[in-house]
Order: C-alpha cells, then sequence, then structure tokens
C-alpha cells in the first residue's frame, strides 16, 4: 500500500498544528462559529445530534494493520469503544470530544491517515472496487490510478470551494463493485480495440435528494491523460455550477440541465487548453505510484493444501461461512475473506475497539498485515492462504464477526438515521435491527438469496437507498417516523434507480412491507436461481403493489 514520504508526512502533521490553533481560539471565543464551522468541515468534524462526528479518510478502503490497531485505540480512548465504517470506505467516531479532535488528528498523523478533505465543498475520498489487487476479473489494479488521483486531489487550490461536494470512484473490473455511475466522475479502466490502457468516463452522477445515473462522456481516454481531463471536468463544473441554491449544486445537475453532449463539448474545449502541459502523466509516474502495491510474495504451493476442502466437508457451520462470505482470489490457493459487520443486534457498519485489534492481528497472521473497508460497510482480509480461513473463521466467529450474511437480505447498508444524525427525519438503526429479527432463519436468507437492501434516515441518501434492491427512505409526517419503499435498484453495472411502490409505511408496518415484499419475490420467481432484480424486471411493479398495499391502514 502507498506509504507517505517525508512531504505526505509534513503536509499532515502541519495541519494537525494548524486546527490545534483553532481549536483552542474557537474555545477560548475568539474564534467566530461561523468561522470555525468551515474549518471543522475542511478537517471531517461535523456536530451531530448529540456530539461531534469525526470522519477519517480512508483513500480507497485500504487500511494496514498498524492503522487498524490505532482506530481501535482512538475508540477506545476518545470515543465510546466503537467506530462506524461508512459507505465511502471511511470511518467515523460519533462520540468525541471537540477540545480532545486535535489530539485524535495528531495520533492519526502518526499512523499516515488524516480527516483532510472528508467533508466540506470539495474532492472527497477516492474510492474504488474492495477487491482491487485481488480480484480475478479486474483488467489491471486501480489502486494505483486512485493513489495518483488522490495526490493531485488533495490541497488542490483551484477546487478548494467548489459548489458542492465531489467525489470520483474508479471500476477494473467485468462487475462493478464501487458504484461507480452513482459518482460525480466514474472513471472505467478499459482497452481499446488496439489493446491500449484507457478509461471510460461517465460524468453528473449521484445519490440524494436527486438521484442521477451519471451518463458517459468520453468512450476511451488515453492512459497518460488521466489527470488532465478530470481537471478539465472541474474546472467547467467550477465555473458553471449553481452556487446560489446547495440543492442544485451537485455537477449532475449541471449535466442534467446542460445536456450530457453539450457539457461534453465543454468539458472538451477545456480539455484542449492544458492536454499536453504539466497534468500530462508519463509512464514513469505511473512505475513510481506501483511500486507501493508491488506483488505480495504469496507461496507457490498455497494450492496444494487439502485441508481447506477436508474443513469445508466436516464442519457445517464453516461450510457455510464459505459459501457467503469467501470469494475466489486471482492467485491459486488463496481466498478473499469478508469480515460481516451486520451480525444481529450490531448497528451495520459499526466494530469495537477489541474487534478492530483482532482484525489487525488476523491481517498481520494472514494476510500480509492488510485490510480493506468496503462500501458495503463491511471490512475484507484478501489475501488469506485457504490452508489459514479455517483459523480466520474460528477467531472471527469468537468475536462476532463470522455472521454467514454476504449479499444476503441482513447484509443490509443503513446510515445512522436520526439516532445520530441532525439532518435525519427518522430512525435506520432501530428498523434494520427489526428486519434482521424478522429475518433471523439462516436458511430464510439463504432461500432469498441475493438481496440488497439499502435504507437512509433523509433524503441526503447516505444508505444508498435509492440504488437498492429494496429501498427505504424515512420520511417525517408532522413529527412522526414514515418510510418510503422503491424497488428494483442496482448500483452495479446495470446501475438503475428503484422505483417507488407508492404511499409510505408508518413506523409498525414498514417490516411488514418488506416481508410482503419477499412474500411476492419467492412466489413469483421463475426458479430458486433467478434473483430479486431479475424478478421485478421481468414482472414489473403491479404484483407488488398489490400485496403491500392490500391492508390501506398501513400506508398513507
Amino acid at each position: 500500500m502507498y506509504r507517505y514520504d517525508s512531504f505526505d508526512q509534513q503536509l499532515v502533521d502541519d495541519r494537525v498544528a494548524q486546527f490545534r490553533g483553532q481549536t483552542q481560539r474557537f474555545l477560548a471565543g475568539q474564534l467566530p462559529e461561523d468561522e470555525f464551522r468551515s474549518l471543522r468541515l475542511r478537517n471531517g468534524l461535523y456536530i451531530q445530534r448529540f456530539a461531534p462526528m469525526l470522519r477519517v479518510s480512508i483513500p480507497y478502503g485500504l487500511i494496514s494493520s498498524k492503522q487498524m490497531r490505532m482506530l481501535g485505540h482512538i475508540a477506545r480512548k476518545y470515543d465510546k469503544n466503537y467506530g462506524h465504517f461508512t459507505t465511502r470506505q471511511n470511518i467515523q467516531y460519533n462520540w468525541p470530544k471537540l477540545e480532545q479532535v486535535p489530539d485524535i488528528l495528531a495520533d492519526l498523523a502518526s499512523v499516515q491517515m488524516h480527516a483532510i478533505q472528508t467533508s466540506g465543498n470539495c474532492i472527497r475520498n477516492i474510492t474504488t472496487d474492495h477487491l482491487a489487487g485481488a480480484a480475478a476479473d479486474e483488467l489491471v489494479d486501480p489502486r494505483p490510478y486512485c493513489e495518483i488521483t488522490r495526490q493531485w486531489a488533495t490541497f488542490h487550490p483551484e477546487f478548494n470551494w467548489l459548489p458542492r461536494k465531489f467525489k470520483i470512484a474508479f471500476c477494473a473490473t467485468e462487475t462493478d463493485r464501487a458504484a461507480t455511475r452513482l459518482h460525480d466522475i466514474g472513471v472505467f479502466i478499459v482497452r481499446n480495440a488496439q489493446g491500449e490502457l484507457g478509461y471510460a468516463i461517465y460524468a453528473g452522477g449521484g445519490l440524494g435528494r436527486t438521484p442521477i445515473v451519471a451518463p458517459k462522456i468520453r468512450d476511451f481516454l488515453p492512459e497518460l491523460d488521466l489527470l488532465s481531463y478530470l481537471e478539465a471536468i472541474l474546472r467547467v463544473y467550477n465555473r458553471l455550477g449553481r452556487r446560489d441554491n446547495m440543492y442544485k449544486a451537485r455537477i449532475k445537475i449541471l449535466v442534467k440541465e446542460t445536456g450530457p453532449a453539450k457539457f461534453t463539448e465543454l468539458v472538451e474545449a477545456e480539455w484542449a487548453k492544458i492536454r499536453d502541459g504539466e497534468l500530462k502523466l508519463t509512464a514513469a509516474d505511473f512505475d513510481r505510484i506501483r511500486q507501493h502495491f508491488d506483488e505480495h510474495p504469496y507461496a507457490a504451493d498455497a494450492d496444494a493444501d487439502a485441508s481447506f476442502d477436508a474443513a469445508v466437508a466436516a464442519d457445517s457451520a464453516f461450510a457455510a461461512f464459505v459459501k457467503r462470505n469467501v470469494k475466489a482470489h486471482r492467485v491459486p490457493g488463496y481466498k478473499v475473506v469478508f469480515v460481516s459487520l451486520k451480525a444481529p443486534g450490531v448497528a451495520p457498519g459499526d466494530i469495537t475497539a477489541e474487534q478492530m485489534e483482532l482484525v489487525a492481528q488476523l491481517a498481520d497472521d494472514y494476510s500480509f498485515s492488510e485490510i480493506r473497508s468496503t462500501h458495503d460497510q463491511n471490512l475484507v482480509l484478501a489475501e488469506v492462504r485457504q490452508q489459514d480461513v479455517y483459523a480466520v473463521w474460528k477467531a472471527l466467529k469468537a468475536h462476532n464477526l463470522a455472521t454467514p450474511n454476504i449479499g444476503l437480505l441482513t447484509d443490509l447498508i443503513c446510515c445512522p438515521g436520526l439516532d445520530f444524525c441532525s439532518l435525519a427525519n427518522a430512525g435506520s438503526i432501530g428498523v434494520s435491527d427489526e428486519i434482521t429479527d424478522a429475518f433471523e432463519s439462516m436458511d430464510d436468507l439463504y432461500d432469498i438469496g441475493e438481496m440488497k437492501i439499502k435504507m437512509s434516515g433523509c433524503m441526503n441518501g447516505c444508505g444508498h437507498h435509492t440504488v437498492g434492491h429494496i429501498g427505504i427512505l424515512g420520511v417525517d409526517k408532522k413529527g412522526e417516523e414514515w418510510y418510503q419503499v422503491t424497488l428494483g435498484g442496482s448500483a452495479e453495472n446495470d446501475a438503475t434507480l428503484g422505483d417507488r411502490t407508492g404511499p409510505s409505511f408508518d413506523r409498525a408496518h414498514i417490516v411488514q412491507a418488506v416481508e410482503r415484499i419477499i412474500e411476492v419475490y419467492l412466489e413469483q420467481r421463475s426458479s430458486e436461481d433467478e434473483t430479486f432484480l431479475k424478478t421485478y424486471r421481468r414482472i414489473g411493479m403491479a404484483p407488488f403493489k398489490a400485496r403491500l398495499y392490500a391492508d390501506e391502514a398501513v400506508a398513507a
């Protein structure tokens, strides 16, 4: 993984010192609240319902074991013994004390981490596939491209005050695991007919109150032109994006109102001015960054092991874990192991300090000291020899981290909702608990199969509800919590916004609504292999709507 050089370290150390002084002046009454607000946001610090919330950056979801131990230390010393992994592969702390935040940032800097640009109107954390480097279906490892982009974006002076926040994602695989088309810029690494590496560029995606799937604005961009083209897009947005209305300030509104063709024309014109300038990359630039992502020293005979298959055959609980939480690795004899942060009774994405320390130790012992965070709010040990998977499973199971539900209904995405967020209209965590309880049988979950439930407590859509197979949005009706439901969304290659079922459901009946949706799916699917999404696209909304609203008292 990428390691800081002296310039990187000096940058984050200086930022810690700056924010320490700013915080001290604010607490002493020497810095007004409106001035301090923009400064704290640039350091990832929000003020939530009950306490500050600090969001820590995890570039492209890659964490070292040393960093994970520090995250656990911070949870224990400064928070309530846990952290919360988010849909942008970052981690948040919900209970830090304002006067201690500079100390937290100093601790983060000691392990090459920070909270810079995790909030505010700037370029946010660069994300990609959580299986990057381990996926058998990837064209190239996208992480060096993410790192080059991260270095370009950090403290970029021209884009320090954009009209609104800005998110970039990369994909280099047949299956999009990074929700790439739902970002402000989506970059797909591709090869053209001549075999040359380059990019298909999408712009103007995003969720929130106006969800939009990004249109393609360029079929093929040469590999060395990455930064200059991104710069051209940002310049057009920075110049023309609306600043008079925060709800219409995202680039997705600009692309929609301008039209993809006209927007592309503007970008190409801007790019023509700068494409051969200082942002032109060289092969040496990529080689320098790729050295930080060198091939791990994989064991040559790892696939000769027979104990893995024997353990699967002998232990049904382990076999269930392998079926759902263990995936193929591109190197024979190695496996990708998912660490589920969706155990019953636990808020999706939450992890305790003790659990973080366990995962760090497992990474040291079995996965080249690296961990990944996913945009589905789980963790991954991506480099485990198959002969070690059984030992990893036993350790995870002992610490409530081995729920065999990856990709199933209870592996749902959920924002903090009204329990923490000052923007929320309704609770999310309690609903997720009740859904998990309603479908507690693993046999039932396996029968249902692949299912992505995504839930948000407000229109900002931090829980990605608009692209869930089943999406749930919390709304406020005269001080009461109600929930709108959508069906048929997808964040993958076939990125699609869900269709609203109709009137919303009250708090007492939202879980029943989910149960009725599942009932219709199980009755209507053509075979056990037909997924919910395929069934919905085949039969449409009508059967689901008829069952959902059979009792008019549950919705309004």
